[in-house]
């Protein structure tokens, strides 16, 4: 085994045996250990995903590799290329008022620590944050209006990359099913095909 698996595996034991947050849900979800030119951080997992012991296992899991398969990746491959984080890795539970709860500053910045041990391990030529409290953690955001549909350079816990936002796959949310989320969603797509880093997972050179 190699320095680097080595490390990656001590930091996946690590992460699945965190209990730093007593109002989260777990277990802790996380995608495949793979060493990848590529980062997805999306926001939180929901109620199902850890019982499938795997991220974006559900309805919005299935809108999100739709898009990807539309620019040649299928889910199975996706998940074996690419490494799936999350600002919070488990579920933060239900919102009163309905829907998931979304996570607290505590909750986030504890888990800040598994993002950064990861960009550390990976130094990923492209992050792709998925939703707007994803967004958030790389550049301000108002509008996903702003944001979307654009390659942006960034320095993320100290490293230099550049991300492609998307927004939220959620069957609540209405922005990409709407102009001008649709067109915003195809700019992005578009622009993560051309990406090098892309290109690269799709010819499976890792």
């Amino acid at each position: 085994m190699t320095m680097r698996e080595h490390t990656m595996q001590a930091h996946r034991t690590a992460l699945f045996n965190c209990r730093l947050c007593p109002e989260m849900i777990g277990p802790v979800v996380s995608g495949s250990p793979v060493f990848s030119p590529i980062l997805l951080i999306g926001q939180a997992p929901g109620d199902k995903e850890g019982g499938f012991g795997k991220p974006f296992a559900w309805t919005a899991g299935k809108t999100m590799f739709k898009w990807f398969e539309r620019i040649g990746l299928d889910e199975e491959t996706f998940r074996q290329r690419v490494y799936m984080a999350a600002v919070c890795r488990c579920f933060p539970g239900k919102n009163p008022k309905g829907g998931d709860r979304v996570p607290n500053k505590d909750e986030i910045t504890n888990c800040s620590k598994w993002l950064q041990a990861e960009i550390d391990l990976l130094k990923p030529d492209l992050i792709l944050p998925i939703g707007k409290l994803a967004i958030s953690q790389l550049m301000a955001v108002n509008k996903l209006n702003e944001v979307i549909g654009k390659v942006h350079s960034v320095n993320f816990h100290g490293h230099l990359t550049e991300a492609i936002p998307l927004p939220h796959p959620s069957g609540a949310s209405t922005w990409h099913r709407m102009e001008p989320g649709i067109s915003l969603l195809e700019s992005a797509l578009s622009l993560l095909q051309e990406h090098k880093a892309w290109q690269q997972i799709c010819q499976a050179t890792i």
